[in-house]
């Protein structure tokens, strides 16, 4: 059984300039001159949590870990109506951390997510694959919207009720329409008790979702102070009403541009909100991937789930390239 390292905290955190009104806020964890790995995290808009890292080898290994756009300690958040939401795309992440990686004289990394950041890690890599040595992965999505549409419509067969009043968030005349656009919408209002609204709504979806899972968290979701909600949820809205800015099966149509780049894949054969099937195509597409489905687990893990990201970080630790 793998074991968790000392609590280890950042060694240098900085703010990157984008160059267009954004500040991308980064930090370092572990050996300076060890192994680079990059955490990118879900959401969109979860913000990378604010605890010591203890997954990973500070004697071998090089952390890096940023707030993507308007998120976490990102300027400007995207709590404030203010914030332009125009240049927060999967492009404008992806060049952030090609520019955060020249930033830091980083010439390859290990790259390390889940849920949405998976989308985001796969996205990168197909575009800079000499700039990927390994991908660790748990909860695999690519973000199609065959995808949220059984996330935020179809899943609603089982958790009927949730659903309603997750439906019933938006206007009348748009419930039987494009939701995640409905919601969009409500997350630009000038109101900030609008805002709010949707966007516990949202969560409360989120979190009946995660609550039929054997290690369901109540308030996975929701359990955040009120701008980080917002930030969240408008984020989210923002992405997933414009499918992430991707064409639908673009990331596993382009699975071939990762060979080479070894992998590991965690899914939970009960992850109700991203149903395995993704993670299955996407290993069937890359040879170099392992994927290891997870009985007991869902969306929200799992101590055999976890031993198994584990594994990984520990099997990649002294693998040159």
């Amino acid at each position: 059984m793998a074991a968790l390292y000392a609590p280890t905290s950042p060694y240098d955190t900085g703010m990157l300039d984008t160059g267009d009104g954004n500040l991308v806020h980064y930090e370092q964890l572990g050996n300076p001159g060890g192994k680079p790995v990059l955490n990118v995290h879900g959401g969109p808009g979860a913000g990378t949590p604010q605890r010591p890292t203890r997954a990973w080898d500070p004697e071998y290994y090089r952390v890096v870990r940023f707030d993507q756009r308007n998120c976490g300690r990102s300027t400007p958040h995207a709590s404030d109506p203010a914030a332009d939401m125009s240049r927060n795309t999967t492009q404008h992440l992806i060049d952030d951390m090609e520019r955060l990686r020249e930033h830091l004289g980083i010439e390859r990394w290990l790259l390390n997510g889940a849920s949405w950041g998976s989308t985001l890690i796969l996205a990168y890599a197909q575009q800079h694959p000499e700039r990927v040595s390994e991908i660790i992965i748990q909860a695999v999505t690519t973000t199609r919207r065959s995808e949220t549409d059984w996330l935020y419509r179809g899943a609603g067969r089982f958790q009927p009720e949730a659903w309603d009043r997750f439906r019933d968030g938006v206007p009348e005349d748009e419930r039987d329409g494009d939701l995640l656009a409905a919601y969009a919408r409500l997350m630009e209002h000038p109101d900030r008790a609008v805002r709010a609204k949707a966007a516990a709504d949202w969560l409360a979806w989120e979190d009946a979702v995660i609550s039929n899972e054997p290690n369901g968290v109540p308030g996975m979701y929701s359990d955040r102070e009120v701008d980080a909600q917002i930030a969240f949820v408008r984020i989210c809205a923002h992405y997933f009403s414009h499918g992430a800015w991707l064409e639908e099966d673009q990331l596993l149509r382009n699975a071939h541009r990762l060979a080479g780049i070894p992998a590991v894949l965690g899914h939970g054969r009960h992850d109700l909100g991203s149903p395995v099937q993704t993670a299955w195509e996407l290993a069937k597409a890359w040879p170099d991937a392992q994927l290891h489905i997870i009985e007991d687990s869902g969306h929200a893990g799992s101590e055999a789930l976890r031993q198994t990201m584990l594994a990984a970080v520990e099997q990649f630790k002294h693998r040159s390239g």
